[in-house]
């Protein structure tokens, strides 16, 4: 396969520091694609696109909007209690795989409980509220972190579905506690393998091993992004410490090193041993340092930028940047970094081909942005 880039003379003038062979390119100059604001919100987080075009937004103090596809237009369709201290929020919301005939939206928050605080998956059906309008009701939570605990950070909460449809994946940070992720029987730190009703799902690898149930793969950190890809493989961004952010191709029952391995170091200056053959973790398949901070993850499949189909696109939160990672079957690269002048917070396919970054809100505006073909 032919890599796909967008290197042409005079596009790209600077490269980051990595921890990989292969270095970003932060595009300095013109852009290769068209930004068109549609909308602006208060500290969104993530978005998903329903079949008729309109689209759900989650906003941090717990409100789930329905909007119009032109931006135009909102009514809040459900008010979630959230803990949304630090990091906490209401999160990820996606589309269950048969939407169209049961309505039911899947979605993510963090809330307080026995024992601290932790991230749920929850989920809902949209319908019309005899008003002319349309609300999230039967909203019941099916699946809670194990254990709750102190603290406002790392709840991770990223939802994908089986291209098949018959199970969900999820995504529970570690908290900041950094040794949960290596503890067999708590989910903090890992990714977890689900039925649609919240239970463990059947075959999970490492069960007969005594390990929690719902364990797919461990050894992570703050996973704020999960996908697959047209040939079913399930790619995962998270970040790391000071410096190694990851992106991970995620296989059944491995452990992929957290805390015991990153190509990042403590923030306190203490070392972390790098990544290395033999250690008995799964390496990144991209890792950064300096960081980008990733936050959300699509695949791209459309045809407006037909140079970039297959390819990873994620968010930059502190990096203020949208980055490309070249996939290439079970390989990644580095690809294009361009400078958004905002904290990315969410990357989402439109079904037109365009693509759709939410601005993380706090410093920038939290506005949802258009980007399309020149």
């Amino acid at each position: 396969m032919i890599r796909k880039t967008l290197f042409a003379t005079g596009l790209l003038t600077a490269t980051l520091l990595a921890s990989t062979a292969c270095s970003a390119q932060p595009a300095a100059g013109g852009k290769p694609f068209k930004e068109t604001v549609v909308a602006d919100f208060d500290s969104p987080w993530a978005m998903t696109v329903l079949p008729d075009k309109r689209m759900l937004v989650t906003e941090k103090q717990g409100q789930m909007l329905l909007v119009s596809a032109d931006g135009k237009s909102r009514q809040t369709v459900a008010t979630i209690t959230v803990d949304s201290a630090g990091q906490g929020g209401l999160m990820d919301v996606v589309l269950a795989p048969d939407f169209a005939t049961s309505q039911r939206v899947y979605f993510s928050y963090s809330t307080a409980g026995e024992g601290g605080k932790g991230v749920v998956l929850a989920r809902g059906r949209l319908r019309a509220n005899g008003g002319g309008g349309e609300r999230l009701g039967e909203i019941e939570t099916i699946f809670s972190a194990r254990p709750f605990v102190e603290g406002n950070g790392h709840y991770s909460g990223r939802i994908a579905f089986s291209p098949d449809g018959q199970y969900l994946f999820f995504t529970n940070g570690d908290r900041q506690k950094f040794t949960p992720a290596q503890d067999p029987k708590v989910t903090l730190g890992k990714v977890l393998r689900l039925t649609l009703d919240g239970k463990p799902a059947p075959g999970n690898p490492l069960a007969a091993k005594g390990f929690a149930p719902e364990i797919w793969s461990y050894g992570h950190r703050n996973l704020l992004g999960i996908a697959f890809d047209a040939q079913g493989n399930l790619w995962e961004q998270e970040m790391g410490p000071k410096g190694g952010d990851e992106v991970n191709l995620i296989k059944p029952g491995l452990n992929y090193g957290w805390p015991n391995a990153s190509n990042g170091g403590h923030y306190d200056g203490r070392d972390i041993p790098d990544h290395k053959p033999g250690d008995g973790y799964e390496p990144p398949k991209v890792s950064w340092n300096p960081v980008i901070s990733p936050g959300g993850l699509m695949i791209y499949s459309g045809s407006m930028f037909p140079q970039w189909k297959g390819d990873a696109f994620i968010g930059g939160l502190s990096s203020k940047s949208l980055v490309r990672v070249d996939l290439n079957g079970t390989n990644a690269a580095k690809g294009d970094q361009w400078d958004m002048g905002a904290r990315i917070r969410e990357v989402e396919q439109g079904p037109d081909g365009a693509i759709w970054v939410l601005e993380d809100g706090g410093e920038s505006q939290g506005r949802l942005i258009k980007l399309t073909a020149k």
